[in-house]
């Protein structure tokens, strides 16, 4: 078993049993899981249909903070469940279906984690960005 999936926020994101094909990891996620960078701070996951059904049933549905998608926020803030992605990003069917699959779990290609990050540009996002270029990726 990679050694990210035994960390507290994806014991709590498999905890929620999800249907795996419908929903990917987003934001810092796919950094972790490659260990390129030590912790996320939380999870950002984006999903449809069965995931995002089961997500709403979790907790309360409100506007996300940086998107005009919706986000269900599970575990005191540490999974944030969203039922889109940032606009010109691509479509939830689109990231799912491009998504790398590490330990059977879907997450965000790396073109989009990157584009996201030099969207948002915090102090994070640059040094995740960083991190990516350490390891070799180099963004489009």
């Amino acid at each position: 078993m990679p050694n990210f999936l035994a960390h507290r926020l994806f014991r709590e994101l498999r905890s929620l049993r999800l249907p795996v094909e419908d929903y990917v990891i987003a934001g810092s996620g796919p950094l972790f899981a490659r260990a390129w960078i030590d912790d996320p701070t939380d999870l950002d996951i984006v999903a449809r249909g069965a995931a995002w059904r089961i997500a709403a049933e979790l907790g309360p549905i409100a506007p996300a903070r940086y998107t005009s998608s919706q986000c269900v926020q599970l575990f005191d803030g540490d999974l944030d469940i969203f039922d889109d992605w940032f606009p010109g990003m691509g479509t939830v069917d689109e990231l799912i279906k491009d998504a790398d699959v590490i330990a059977g779990l879907r997450f965000l290609a790396l073109d989009v984690v990157a584009a996201t990050k030099k969207m948002m540009g915090r102090p994070r996002d640059v040094a995740h960005l960083a991190a990516m270029r350490a390891h070799g990726y180099a963004a489009p």
